[in-house]
């Protein structure tokens, strides 16, 4: 198939595929017209490298997955180098969320105080309010006196 067609079909542009290519992910053969030439094979790579894509790796990450592919594996992570890398990407998601807990335990402990500290009275003193005077003028004024007089 064309690089237009296996663009199509794996979802992404043929800017993307080029990319790849010159990255080393993507092998092309060239037909007698030195046209790209793409087969189901590299229809699977793209679609692994996608899914670990969507998945937070980064583009170089994927590599052991499309060498897997390439020698002939059933599946991109049936290799000990992707399993590797899998192993790597946990223990990364587990530090992310091991510090994301330690932020929400701060905001949470904020918040906390700030709510018992609001129930209480705040020690900062009362909270500012925006009070509005009536429209048009005010009794204490020599025109709201006459207006307060009747006609």
């Amino acid at each position: 198939m064309r690089i237009g067609e296996l663009a199509k079909r794996a979802g992404t542009t043929t800017r993307t595929l080029r990319y790849y290519e010159s990255r080393g992910l993507l092998t092309v053969a060239r037909d007698a017209h030195g046209h790209r030439t793409f087969g189901e094979d590299d229809l699977r790579v793209l679609r692994q490298i996608r899914t670990l894509r969507e998945n937070g790796f980064e583009l170089e990450e994927t590599r052991p997955f499309v060498e897997c592919l390439r020698a002939g594996h059933p599946a991109g992570d049936s290799c000990p180098d992707s399993l590797e890398v899998y192993r790597r990407k946990l223990a990364e998601l587990d530090a992310c969320m091991a510090e994301l807990r330690s932020v929400r335990d701060e905001v949470a402990g904020r918040l906390a105080r700030a709510e018992v500290e609001a129930a209480a009275g705040s020690p900062h003193g009362p909270e500012p309010r925006c009070e509005l005077s009536p429209p048009g003028p005010s009794p204490d004024t020599p025109q709201g006196r006459q207006g307060a007089e009747g006609p």
